[in-house]
């Protein structure tokens, strides 16, 4: 097993050579993570991560998504019940069952992140298969326990220079605050994600809204009371370093309704007489709310829309929430987006980052309203578009409408740590690949190229998060 090291470049000579020259000055820039979900408490406390299975296998739905859809039952793999049944243990039980099967990954990005982190991180030579898994394990498992393997010590030779996790308004951000604490220089940022709180078909919605109330200190079951608790959570996470929120709606519609009518929705979704239809209203509704926020606080605002979340009930039902069940849908953002739009979309202090799953929407939508709108700005290839031909006709259908500048450069959205840096090399080399392409037909100059591919790989991408 070896890195192509001309992967993801132009086949054609005149193109691949742009292209090299190209990643070569950005090759090796620092990593800005401004949106993941990787745990702040492995950096908090700094322990070693337990076993391969664990760092690879159990936590990483791309994974385990792919060896399901085969037949692999979930509990096999060491994913957790959501009643505390029982699972398998064994972690070397585990990685042998995920090397048995690690074929069904071909062609995939898994394959190659996977490929990336076992062969620059851990110095593994050979692909991963039945035969060799207890090789492997053994050579990464006793890489983890040097401490050159921990958190804090990856992080440094990532050369991540900041990245931020995600956390919900119930989070007391002890792990933020142990960070801070312990004197280590690594920035390590939250991000406000407000939906158990906003999402009245949210499980626990009405608890969620009591337990905000107690840790804002004011009563939340009010309208005005649940509002000013929003405003003292959000100024509470930017204490701790947040630069931005971020709304995972189930689409982008908005709403600007009157402050009478969101008080009625809101105590209907508290006593749960609240219908699908109003749910979506109120969802819609608290987008304009967190915006109107951000113009006041500065969060940067971020929308995530688009997902059926959880589409099997027998897999939520046995493992809970984030289990590789989420699916695509198709989402309309000219008419959804509206509403807010109407309200502050002219505002130029405030900065709205989209994302879709919908990639029919890039050129039909996104672009043309991110190519206009001040306050918005198109996020990268997202989710199950985060990969080399994903990355790809993201910059083929957005760049003529939208620009370069108009877009935020990359965000690796994982829990997978050790697949950060493959992430954004990958990143990386589409960049490079699409800007050669545009040189050698014609359409950027040379020195405009390597401008571009700074802005894409290190400077949007600060600029749009404030980082």
């Amino acid at each position: 097993m070896a890195l192509a090291e001309d992967r993801l470049f132009p086949i054609e000579g005149k193109a691949r050579d742009m292209a090299r020259a190209l990643y070569a000055t950005v090759r090796h820039l620092p990593i800005v993570s401004p949106h993941g979900h990787t745990d702040p408490r492995w950096f908090a406390e700094n322990q070693p991560f337990p076993d391969p299975a664990r760092l690879f296998v159990t936590p990483d739905h791309y994974v385990f998504r792919m060896l399901h859809s085969q037949g692999v039952p979930l509990d096999a793999l060491g994913v957790p019940r959501a009643d505390g049944g029982p699972v398998e243990s064994d972690p070397r039980v585990i990685w042998r069952l995920f090397a048995r099967n690690f074929h069904l990954l071909r062609g995939t990005p898994s394959r190659l992140w996977l490929q990336h982190a076992f062969e620059e991180v851990f110095g593994v030579r050979e692909r991963l298969s039945e035969a060799n898994a207890d090789a492997v394990y053994d050579q990464i498992a006793d890489c983890l326990g040097k401490p050159e393997f921990r958190p804090r010590a990856l992080f440094e030779r990532f050369n991540i220079e900041v990245i931020a996790t995600t956390e919900s308004p119930l989070d007391d951000l002890r792990w933020h605050q142990m960070i801070r604490d312990s004197g280590w220089s690594g920035r390590v940022l939250t991000a406000y994600r407000p939906d158990p709180v906003v999402d009245p078909e949210f499980e626990g919605f009405a608890a969620n809204v009591e337990a905000f109330g107690a840790l804002a200190g004011v009563d939340a079951t009010r309208w005005q009371g649940y509002l000013e608790a929003h405003r003292i959570r959000r100024a509470y996470f930017k204490s701790h370093g947040a630069t931005s929120s971020d709304h995972g709606h189930p689409t982008a519609r908005t709403e600007d309704l009157p402050q009478a009518v969101a008080s009625s929705l809101f105590d209907k979704a508290l006593s749960g007489t609240i219908t699908p239809e109003e749910a979506d209203a109120f969802r819609g509704h608290m987008l304009t709310e967190m915006a109107r926020m951000s113009c006041d606080d500065g969060l940067v605002m971020q929308i995530h829309p688009g997902s059926f979340r959880n589409h099997s009930p027998v897999i939520m039902g046995r493992h809970g929430r984030d289990k590789g069940y989420d699916i695509p849908t198709r989402t309309d953002y000219v008419r959804a987006l509206k509403p807010l739009l109407d309200a502050v979309g002219e505002n130029p202090e405030l900065t709205i980052i989209l994302f879709t799953l919908d990639e029919t929407a890039y050129a039909r939508e996104l672009a043309p309203l991110a190519g206009v709108y001040p306050a918005l700005r198109l996020g990268p290839a997202w989710w199950f578009h985060d990969s080399a031909e994903g990355m790809r006709r993201y910059r083929e259908m957005t760049t003529e409408t939208a620009g370069f500048y108009n877009t935020v450069g990359f965000n690796d959205d994982t829990r997978a740590f050790c697949s950060i840096p493959a992430r954004h090399d990958v990143a990386r080399r589409v960049d490079c690949a699409f800007l050669a392409t545009l040189v050698a037909s014609g359409r950027l100059d040379e020195d405009e190229a390597f401008d571009v591919v700074q802005d894409l790989t290190y400077r949007l991408v600060k600029k749009a998060y404030k980082l």
